[in-house]
């Protein structure tokens, strides 16, 4: 069913051949796997590291390589050639169909087909598929499951052996076929850049060694004007609208080994068909892919334009509403809050923005509340669903996401609330605008009626968005519209330490780092490693037993660790793994292996790209509830919502016990531990710890290096992003 090779066959190497006992590891990125395989003769069964694109459990293989003798395992045959092929034994048969591959098939109904059908269970799941309610236990509805999906299997073997031939993975083989059907070989054949335009989890990486396994020179003006996009969506990973075309140029030319002048003429080809736009920023030519020039000039004109209005309710006396509204809720406001309550009683666009604990939340209440008695219909809106829920609760209304408001449209893409459909409410209030991105937030605009008024709420001194630009800020920057910034901490806020650390990270002071005296319990702790090996244990450590030791806190669901990076000892790859051993690592729980990850019941996972079908959306945190082999089904628990997952697209998560300070935007935990060390040199910067902290309610511990922290607290605020949003709003459009 697959072949991959790595090299041609040496002379001194040994054939080795046998039936797939199991598939500890196998990664369809790159075809990696590690097999336990039953060899003839052999008592114990051998482990065969090799690749191949799939493989499955009661396969056999073919192999040629060499024997190594492994300290850890003992000896296991290294294949260099491994060749994977329907098997022709009851075992193997049997061992084949519960593997997972055939939907409606797992352990249990592969050992009664087989005792029913023996060695011709295939051919008659492929031409008497009527037969196989003979199967006690299976019906009608489980047949029709097991025929559509060998049916499915079989109708994409040749373009999977196609596809595999040129090193695409399975899982990926699969969403090409369901994307281009039976077109699939023409159409990657003619064009495999394509790929990386239309396929989920397909780059411009993949494409390229499709390209190059098809005999596409790397010169070639195909892949130079494939390769302008991807280094311009390389710079939209990095938060860049677009980039200076010197800029793009060297990046390009770094990426894509392509000399200059050819990178040169792609951007032009690129640019008249218009894939690429150019323009001025700062007085630098800049290239953008084109839908973000467009999605910035549409945040630009449709602010402006809102700006200029007036609310649609009528005019509120604000020295009476306020104290009026101060008996009611039982607040006191200072001076700056009641100035932003006068400022959004009278102002169609409005941002707040401060710290922690300056009373943004206080404030969105009042105005809120007041507006109430004028009957005004407000909808309330945050980027993610713990930001939104959290919302909902501070103000006692419904709150939704951003997506859920705007309806996805999961069929036909974008979202069904728009110019045509757009929002109906008089007030629209977006909490965590930080967080919000060009594309989103030009949607957002969009839906938006020339009568509703409109509420930016957001600290700009966070991380901006991790998808493309730095709206709240540009938006402030540029005076476009008021902004009534809160700088006074409250009192009872300023009682925490996590709040006055992170102001004062924020202004380039070194928070208190000294231990609390027992008598005087704190929320915020430094402990003290001095190496990332030494870190790595202590974060496990205050994790599993010294937090809900001492707070009482549930080490998975009440506990965040947000890391500096993804990579390194210290990077949220390395600590899942480590803190999925140290707090879900029962062997006997219902577990799969897929896509590097072995994923059990119990583990707490994170969405990683927005799937509009399911409704999850990329940060959003899920617990997985069941895992059934038999189904190749995983149900993971978002707030109380149930999705299900195919085996096939667990690509789409992560284990989130460690995740990214960037991945953590809009999201509050209780207790927050953040590792920092030198590892992490290249990003420590003053707001990304700043952001960090300020994810935490009720308890933050740094755990690391004092050298390290004091780099990203006196260190420069923000690397530049280059976008034009923040011209376009000071000089009108134009």
């Amino acid at each position: 069913m697959s072949v991959q090779t790595t090299s041609a066959a040496g002379s001194d190497r040994e054939p080795l051949s046998g039936l797939v006992e199991r598939v500890t590891f196998h990664n369809p990125d790159n075809g990696f796997c590690v097999l336990k395989v039953k060899v003839r003769g052999q008592d114990d069964l051998i482990n065969v590291i090799g690749h191949a694109a799939s493989v499955s459990a009661g396969e056999h293989i073919q192999a040629s390589g060499r024997w190594e003798m492994s300290r850890e395992h003992g000896p296991q045959f290294r294949a260099a050639f491994l060749r994977a092929t329907p098997p022709n034994s009851l075992e193997g048969i049997e061992k084949y169909l519960g593997s997972g591959m055939i939907r409606g098939i797992g352990p249990a109904y592969a050992r009664k087909l087989v005792g029913a059908f023996s060695d011709a269970v295939f051919d008659v799941i492929e031409t008497t598929p009527e037969r196989l309610i003979e199967v006690a236990g299976i019906g009608p509805k489980r047949a029709d499951r097991i025929t559509r999906s060998w049916a499915d299997q079989k109708l994409i073997r040749e373009i999977m052996v196609f596809l595999q031939s040129h090193g695409v993975s399975t899982s990926r083989a699969v969403r090409i076929f369901k994307t281009y059907g039976a077109d699939a070989i023409p159409l990657v054949s003619e064009n495999p850049y394509r790929l990386a335009r239309d396929i989920r989890g397909i780059g411009f990486k993949t494409a390229d060694q499709i390209a190059e396994r098809l005999g596409i020179a790397k010169t070639s003006m195909i892949r130079a004007r494939a390769g302008i996009s991807y280094a311009l969506l390389e710079a939209v990973s990095d938060g860049h609208c677009g980039l200076p075309e010197v800029k793009l140029l060297t990046l390009s030319e770094k990426l894509l080994e392509i000399p200059g002048a050819v990178l040169a003429e792609a951007i032009s080809m690129e640019l008249n068909e218009g894939t690429v736009t150019a323009d001025l920023v700062a007085g630098r030519r800049c290239i953008f892919l084109t839908y973000l020039w467009y999605a910035e000039r549409e945040i630009a004109e449709r602010l402006l334009n809102l700006a200029k209005g007036v609310p649609s309710w009528p005019a509120i006396d604000a020295e009476k509403a306020i104290p009026w509204v101060e008996t009611k809720l039982a607040v006191a406001l200072a001076e700056s809050q009641r100035e932003a309550v006068r400022q959004a009683l009278a102002a169609k666009v409005l941002i707040i923005t401060g710290g922690p604990g300056v009373g943004k939340t206080t404030i969105v209440r009042t105005i809120l509340r007041i507006l109430s008695t004028k009957a005004v219909s407000v909808a309330l809106c945050a980027p993610t669903g713990r930001a939104a829920k959290r919302l909902a609760e501070t103000t006692g209304l419904e709150a939704k996401t951003i997506h859920r408001l705007l309806e996805t449209d999961a069929k036909q893409g974008g979202f069904r609330r728009n110019a045509d459909n757009p929002l109906e409410c008089g007030l629209l209030v977006v909490d965590e605008t930080s967080m919000v991105d060009v594309p989103l937030m030009a949607a957002l605009l969009r839906a938006l009626p020339a009568s509703t008024a409109l509420l930016l709420v957001g600290d700009v001194d966070q991380l901006p968005s991790v998808g493309a630009g730095q709206v709240l800020a540009d938006i402030i920057r540029s005076r476009a519209v008021p902004v009534a910034r809160l700088t006074e901490i409250f009192r009872q806020a300023a009682e925490s330490r996590i709040v006055v650390s992170a102001h004062q990270v924020n202004a380039g002071i070194m928070p208190d780092l000294r231990a609390p005296v027992p008598s005087d319990p704190t929320d915020f702790y430094f402990v003290e490693a001095a190496d990332p090996e030494t870190a790595a244990k202590r974060v496990v450590e205050i994790v599993r037993r010294r937090i809900p030791g001492r707070f009482g806190f549930d080490p998975i669901r009440d506990v965040q660790v947000l890391c500096p990076m993804n990579r390194g000892t210290l990077g949220a790859r390395a600590l899942n793994l480590d803190l999925q051993a140290a707090l879900n690592g029962e062997a006997d729980k219902p577990a799969v292996d897929r896509f590097g990850w072995t994923f059990r019941v119990g583990d707490k996972i994170m969405q990683t790209d927005n799937d509009y079908e399911r409704e999850v959306f990329n940060g959003d945190i899920g617990f997985i509830e069941s895992i059934d082999v038999e189904e190749g089904e995983a149900t993971i628990n978002f707030d109380g919502r149930a999705v299900s997952y195919p085996f096939g697209e667990l690509d789409q998560v992560v284990l989130a016990y460690a995740t990214s300070i960037h991945k953590s935007q809009g999201s509050e935990y209780p207790a927050v531990v953040i590792p920092i060390a030198m590892q992490h040199y290249m990003m420590l910067e003053r707001n990304l710890i700043y952001t960090g902290i300020t994810r935490g309610k009720k308890l933050v511990v740094l755990v690391g290096q004092r050298k390290a922290l004091a780099i990203a607290v006196r260190g420069t605020q923000t690397r530049r992003r280059w976008s034009k949003l923040e011209e376009l709003l000071t000089s009108g459009v134009g």
